[in-house]
């Protein structure tokens, strides 16, 4: 496993639907919407919708809430929960407008492995002008370089403090791009830059 290679999977510049934040299929709001981005176990939601906020072509796999929540067909799915099933859930959202059956896919594992010296740029929160939880995480990182020895032989996982990148093993961005008709990009972030 040391020296696969991993991918931040990213928002890919082509025409895809947005979908909005899910929400329970009963009503009303989900207390938290950004969990599906903490890398955490979640307790099972229960049914789920959403609907699209700009439509577009469906893809196979994509991400809805400013990135933060991964939506898949069954394929797509069948792929996460058989490559890394101790690394993910999946919960079923029912998509207004979709073909298809679609799954939240939640990453249940985050690590604290930024290799920072050998990454581009590393922005942090200052401590002043922002909420106290944001105080000493990452604004942002550009040229991102993990530590995959800090990962526990995870296979897909969140980044502590930078909840917005959504990290896959060389294996399953193989095995996504197979599905095809991704809505997501693949960017390195092991080996040199």
């Amino acid at each position: 496993m040391s020296g696969e290679n991993f991918y931040d999977l990213g928002i890919a510049d082509l025409p895809q639907w947005v979908l909005e934040l899910p929400v329970p299929a009963a009503g009303g709001e989900l207390d938290d919407p950004w969990m599906f981005g903490d890398g955490r176990h979640l307790p099972n939601p229960g049914p789920l919708r959403s609907s699209p906020l700009r439509d577009g072509p469906q893809r196979s796999f994509s991400v809805a809430n400013a990135g933060r929540t991964p939506i898949a067909d069954e394929q797509v799915a069948r792929v996460f929960l058989t490559l890394a099933p101790d690394d993910v859930q999946a919960f079923l959202i029912e998509v207004e407008g979709a073909k298809t059956a679609l799954y939240i896919i939640n990453a249940t594992r985050c690590f604290n492995c930024v290799d920072e010296e050998n990454s581009l740029e590393v922005q942090r929160y200052p401590p002043e002008g922002v909420a106290p939880e944001r105080v000493g995480t990452y604004r942002a990182i550009h040229g991102l370089r993990i530590d995959p020895s800090k990962t526990a032989g995870a296979r897909v996982f969140r980044i502590q403090g930078y909840s917005s990148a959504l990290i896959v093993s060389e294996e399953i961005k193989n095995a996504l791009e197979e599905v095809g008709n991704l809505g997501v990009t693949f960017e390195r972030v092991t080996g040199p830059r």
